[in-house]
This record gives C-alpha cells, sequence and structure tokens, in this order.
C-alpha cells in the first residue's frame, strides 16, 4: 500500500492530521485515542510490518 492509499483509509475511518515532522505525518485515530506516525515516502510502498504496525495503532486492524 502507497502512502496515499493508507491517508485515505485513515481519513474514511474519522482519523485527522494533527502534525508533521520532516519525514512523517502525524494522525490521530479516535478509534484507539492515540498519535500514529505515517512516513511520507511519495509513490513508494510502506513496508508490510511498517504498515501492519500503523493499522494496529491506529485501531484498524
Amino acid at each position: 500500500m502507497k502512502t496515499n492509499e493508507l491517508v485515505k483509509l485513515l481519513k474514511q475511518n474519522g482519523c485527522h492530521l494533527v502534525g508533521s515532522r520532516k519525514k512523517h505525518d502525524m494522525w490521530y485515530s479516535p478509534i484507539s485515542d492515540s498519535v500514529v506516525f505515517v512516513p511520507r515516502h511519495g509513490a513508494r510502498e510502506i513496508p508490510t510490518g511498517t504498515l501492519n504496525g500503523i493499522l494496529k495503532q491506529a485501531g484498524l486492524q
């Protein structure tokens, strides 16, 4: 999954952007009541382990 696809998924589940850093964006997930860091890798695929970790932290998996 690419970063833009992950962002769409987060938005569909009620998450919103709360800030950004040099190479990552911070998204708030109301499902898990936590902040999730999402890397900005452009058109590259997010590694499977990283993606699964993000989804788990966001309460989507």
